[in-house]
């Protein structure tokens, strides 16, 4: 098996995301830490946040049947070129010294629009761009790079906040959007033929997809219990670090180890096959609750740091080899659709979770609204684990005599 960094497609595809991943990891910790430092409260940031988010769940479907018709690369390409005029943006308000929320939040917004259609063309890139046995490998690539990146990005968030300014962050991120679009506009993806029907029709035909399995949507209700948690902390946690566990230090901390823990877990997945590897990522994903309820009660800062990291740990193992089960049974002329509503209903509870957190807290503090999330993940983990179609489903090795195919520009 070759290992899928010799390919030079997929190698610029790889770099891309690095530099583009920095960017991204730098721009939401110094807009994070700007906004509570500002208003010392949550209520600001999870609006921008939502603007964020809500467009980009809303087109997400849109999203993968524009992939699946024009091709991935393409897609991604203009997404990143929009998203670079988005964070530009961005930077220039924070530079000129207005922490407008308004105006951020309707570029935050354009972002989420482009982030709609890059994300379902994740998967149909690198499927496009790598063979067979070699996929698991370039997920959990493509997971140590974004945790590389999460590690180093609140890092230079933070020296960009100290410096020069929280504004500079959005300037980096758009500099590496433009990398990203130049090295997409370089590489080549191996061609799909796709049937063309309505949009109703392709919406409806990646919608079937995802519900003759089983074992895939039961699994994402399980993903979007996560991520609703995940936002309630993602706007509560910052708070709680800054007013209660000894300042912004410690929610930068927690963000490293994060990215360690992550970066840990996509090593693990690249170096270790795992045959039951959904049934294996959902029980090891319900360690969320563990922070979950460490944050609540504001425990010792080293506490609520090693387990987040642990945490996500078990998410970086479960994403390349989630990514992988993916690419082996679904079609490849609807994987960007499938991807699409992956991504909806994974993601779709997460702005309910920004919302909820800051009211909840305000009305009953946040050991309670933390502790439930926290039960909610085990539970709604617990149903794919049960389910036998979970249980049984396997990786496959790729087939000896599968050959490589003519790519296209």
């Amino acid at each position: 098996m070759a290992h899928p960094l010799r390919d030079k497609n997929f190698r610029l595809l790889f770099t891309g995301r690095i530099v583009d991943g920095l960017g991204d990891a730098v721009s939401p910790a110094a807009l994070t830490l700007a906004i509570v430092i500002a208003t010392r409260s949550s209520a600001g940031l999870a609006v921008v946040l939502v603007c964020a988010l809500l467009p980009k769940v809303a087109l997400l479907p849109v999203g993968g049947v524009v992939t699946d018709r024009l091709g991935p690369r393409r897609v991604a390409l203009v997404a990143a070129l929009l998203s670079g005029a988005a964070q530009v943006s961005i930077g220039l308000l924070l530079l000129a010294g207005h922490l407008d929320f308004p105006l951020i939040a309707m570029a935050a917004a354009v972002k989420g629009v482009a982030s709609a259609f890059d994300t379902p063309a994740t998967l149909p890139l690198v499927a496009g761009t790598t063979e067979g046995d070699g996929r698991q490998a370039a997920n959990a690539l493509m997971g140590i790079a974004t945790s590389a990146t999460l590690l180093a990005g609140p890092a230079l968030a933070g020296v960009l906040i100290l410096t020069v300014g929280a504004g500079w962050a959005f300037m980096l991120d758009a500099a590496t959007f433009g990398f990203s679009a130049c090295t997409l506009a370089l590489i080549k993806v191996r061609p799909v033929p796709v049937p063309r029907g309505s949009l109703r029709g392709d919406l409806a035909a990646g919608w079937a997809e995802v519900r003759a399995r089983t074992w895939y949507w039961t699994s994402l209700i399980g993903h979007a219990t996560w991520n609703f948690a995940a936002g309630m902390l993602a706007t509560t946690g910052p708070l709680i670090a800054v007013t209660e566990l000894g300042g912004k230090t410690v929610w930068l901390a927690a963000l490293e180890a994060s990215a360690v823990g992550y970066l840990a877990g996509a090593f693990v997945a690249g170096r270790v096959k795992v045959s039951r590897a959904i049934l294996v990522g959902n029980i090891a994903l319900m360690s969320y609750a563990v922070p979950l309820v460490l944050f609540a009660v504001a425990a010792p800062a080293w506490t609520v740091v090693t387990a987040y990291g642990l945490a996500l740990a078990c998410l970086g193992f479960l994403n390349p080899v989630f990514e992988t089960t993916v690419q082996q049974e679904i079609p490849a002329e609807v994987l960007a659709r499938v991807s699409s509503y992956d991504w909806l209903i994974s993601l779709g509870a997460m702005p309910l979770g920004y919302v909820l957190g800051p009211v909840l807290a305000r009305e009953f503090g946040y050991t309670w609204p933390l502790t439930g999330a926290a039960v909610l993940v085990v539970i709604s983990l617990a149903v794919p684990v049960s389910r036998p179609e979970v249980r049984n489903l396997r990786l496959r090795r790729a087939a000896a005599d599968e050959r490589p195919v003519q790519v296209s520009a």
